[in-house]
């Protein structure tokens, strides 16, 4: 009588490779006629369709390079469907905040580049500019300069206002490091 044999697949550690099974495995061939090869990529039938193809990785790139996304809808339904899909994938993109940036490149707020607008300064200059923007136009429209004149006074607290704003902005970069 012959005794029965262990498997060399009990306990640990394993002895056989995990992928090294007597069983057979079911393959899901291409979907095009004719090809034996794996089927691995799933493709869409038809526009907003549950149901796959399931073609070779040569037969999916043929597939798609003539798939269009918005076929069989009218104009306006794409455009509708583009900007949805815009909108959704926005939520994805870097923000600002994340990235080492400086002035000019995103970072400043609309009220800081209405202040540079105003200060006649581009989107990217730094403080010290500010302030010698903001000395010059002060002192070209101050009141004591223009006494009586509505106008330069309305432009000198235009001026005042714009430059707190940027002169906070600062203290708040210079804060944050």
């Amino acid at each position: 009588m012959s005794r029965a044999r262990r498997s060399n697949d009990w306990g640990f550690p394993r002895w056989r490779g995990y992928g090294g099974s007597r069983e057979a495995t079911n393959v899901r061939l291409c979907d095009r006629h004719g090809c034996e090869e794996p089927g691995d990529c799933p493709a869409p039938k038809a526009p907003n369709s549950p149901d796959r193809w399931y073609f070779c990785q040569t037969h999916a790139a043929e597939y798609n390079r003539k798939w269009d996304y918005f076929e069989g809808l009218d104009k306006a339904e794409k455009e509708e469907r583009a900007k949805a899909e815009r909108a959704e994938s926005a939520g994805y993109a870097e923000a600002s905040h994340y990235g080492w940036t400086g002035s000019g490149d995103g970072s400043r707020s609309a009220d800081e580049m209405r202040a540079l607008d105003l200060l006649e300064l581009e989107a990217d200059a730094d403080f010290t500019s500010v302030k010698r923007a903001y000395r010059a136009k002060a002192k070209e429209v101050h009141p004591d300069v223009k006494p009586g004149d509505e106008d330069a006074a309305r432009r000198f607290q235009a001026i005042q206002v714009a430059y707190e704003v940027l002169r906070v902005a600062e203290e708040r970069r210079e804060w944050k490091g």
